[in-house]
């Protein structure tokens, strides 16, 4: 049994009080960082060519939700001395979900803000709000730098974007999506399962069985040195994060590659990093890259919470070094990046580790659990990975709100605090891939992320071009 799966505790007769869950593992360590000045959201934007009734998206959307009873929840009271945090589970939502803000200038800038700084309060459940920002005034944002850059334009000027923040205390994008499609199959009437995963080319004749691991491969840079740090560039004077989006098409992979197009998103995210990081004086560090593992099932029995699993991929400081990528290089470096993403993904270990288990036992007060933890967190700082790429990968539901049409597009971004400072994250519809690059101001400007997304759309290119014959020229 998972943590997400855990049993709700109720008591009996009338007038009992609410289900209570306690805090799993992800929930509790999440809950004991937060920082108001850099609040842990992430956000989903839904671009729809057209748009959703008011009311009937409402009653949708708050049907949906009870067809999800795991989300609404919020955190119990407690005393000071109690061992666990709780969630309490509701019947209904606490506050209205879904809103209309009024058509202003820079609509969907302003929304994007509201989910970088603003989370939904713990305190009322659901912990997620849903804004739907017509297009008409989200149409003058596209391409100015703050908007979807890189010919993302698609459906300006009409339409409307679903946008979704959520506390991520709470729970993850994946599962907050999966609420969205039982939303969009309750109001379009139309069919919403998934679709099937892509199928990885095996690389050997033969490959472990389901639930079998894969060997280690044997050149595993050590995972003891701390890693890299992303280079500062230009920080801005005002806290909390800031974000890019650009639409990019899906890379190509080589015929009979044993890549994935995952595998190919890390190698850009490493070489966008390491070629920043030249730029601006960084000695050569090893690299170690977070990857979250999603495991659930995408269809309605997907268990609703934090279901990802965190693990590194780690590249050596003499891997990322050399200015010029030929293609030999580039596939050299997708391959072994491969067989460590595949060992990686078929390990059996807890969400956050065996450390993190130990250190949520409630033996001790919670109080006192969540100081040692941030203790530890700030101790912790120098090992703590590079940088996290999180790959949705392809939007499994249609997503297919009736008469306001399929979505077009999504993008997704993940909290980007420091020591990090920077997150990068994908997910490609319609044969598009939508990039999310997120970061601490602290850390870099906006500015800073528009480089930032040019050297990787630059590096993703270079994954697709690795037949030796081929060249390849630096970036500009």
């Amino acid at each position: 049994m998972t943590a997400l799966e855990h049993p709700a505790r109720r008591a009996e007769g009338p007038g009992r009080p609410p289900a209570r869950v306690p805090f799993p593992v992800v929930d509790e360590v999440s809950r004991h960082c937060l920082q108001e000045e850099e609040p842990e959201t992430v956000h989903i934007e839904v671009h729809l060519p057209g748009t959703p009734d008011r009311d009937r998206l409402r009653a949708a959307f708050t049907e949906a939700l009870r067809r999800h009873p795991r989300i609404l929840m919020r955190e119990a009271r407690g005393p000071w001395y109690r061992r666990r945090y709780e969630w309490e589970l509701t019947e209904d939502p606490d506050v209205e979900v879904v809103t209309f803000p009024a058509p202003e200038p820079d609509a969907l800038k302003r929304a994007r803000e509201r989910a970088l700084a603003e989370a939904p309060p713990l305190t009322s459940s659901p912990p997620i709000r849903l804004e739907v920002v017509a297009a008409e005034t989200a149409a003058a944002d596209q391409g100015d730098g703050s908007g979807s850059g890189n010919g993302s334009g698609k459906g300006s000027g009409s339409g409307s974007v679903l946008f979704l923040t959520i506390n991520h205390t709470a729970l993850d994008g994946p599962a907050c999506l999966r609420v969205l499609a039982t939303a969009a199959e309750l109001y379009g009437g139309k069919d919403n399962s998934p679709a099937a995963p892509p199928t990885r080319t095996p690389s050997t004749p033969s490959t472990p069985g389901k639930g079998a691991q894969e060997p280690p491969p044997t050149d595993v840079p050590s995972g003891w040195s701390p890693p890299a740090r992303v280079a500062k560039g230009t920080p801005e004077p005002s806290p909390g994060n800031g974000m890019l989006v650009a639409e990019l098409p899906v890379p190509r992979r080589p015929k009979g590659s044993p890549f994935t197009v995952n595998d190919q998103l890390m190698v850009a995210t490493a070489l966008m990093i390491a070629h920043w990081n030249r730029e601006h004086g960084a000695r050569p560090r090893p690299f170690r890259i977070t990857m979250p593992v999603d495991d659930r099932p995408r269809d309605a029995t997907m268990p609703i919470g934090n279901g990802t699993r965190l693990v590194e991929v780690p590249f050596g400081a003499d891997e990322l070094t050399r200015e010029e990528w030929t293609p030999e290089a580039t596939r050299d470096l997708l391959r072994r990046t491969s067989d460590r993403t595949r060992a990686l993904k078929s390990l059996a270990r807890p969400q956050l580790g065996h450390g993190a288990t130990l250190l949520t036992a409630p033996v001790l007060p919670v109080t006192l659990r969540a100081a040692v933890t941030r203790g530890l967190r700030r101790a912790a700082a120098p090992w703590t990975s590079t940088t996290l790429l999180s790959n949705i990968g392809r939007v499994p539901y249609a997503l297919d709100f009736g008469e306001a049409g399929r979505a077009h597009a999504v993008w997704f971004s993940a909290p980007a605090r420091l020591p990090r400072g920077l997150t990068v994250t994908t997910a490609s519809t319609a044969g598009r891939l939508h990039l999310a690059l997120r970061w601490s101001k602290t850390l870099l400007s906006h500015g800073d992320g528009a480089h930032l997304r040019d050297l990787f759309e630059h590096y993703l290119h270079a994954t697709e071009h690795t037949e030796p014959h081929e060249t390849h020229e630096g970036p500009k």
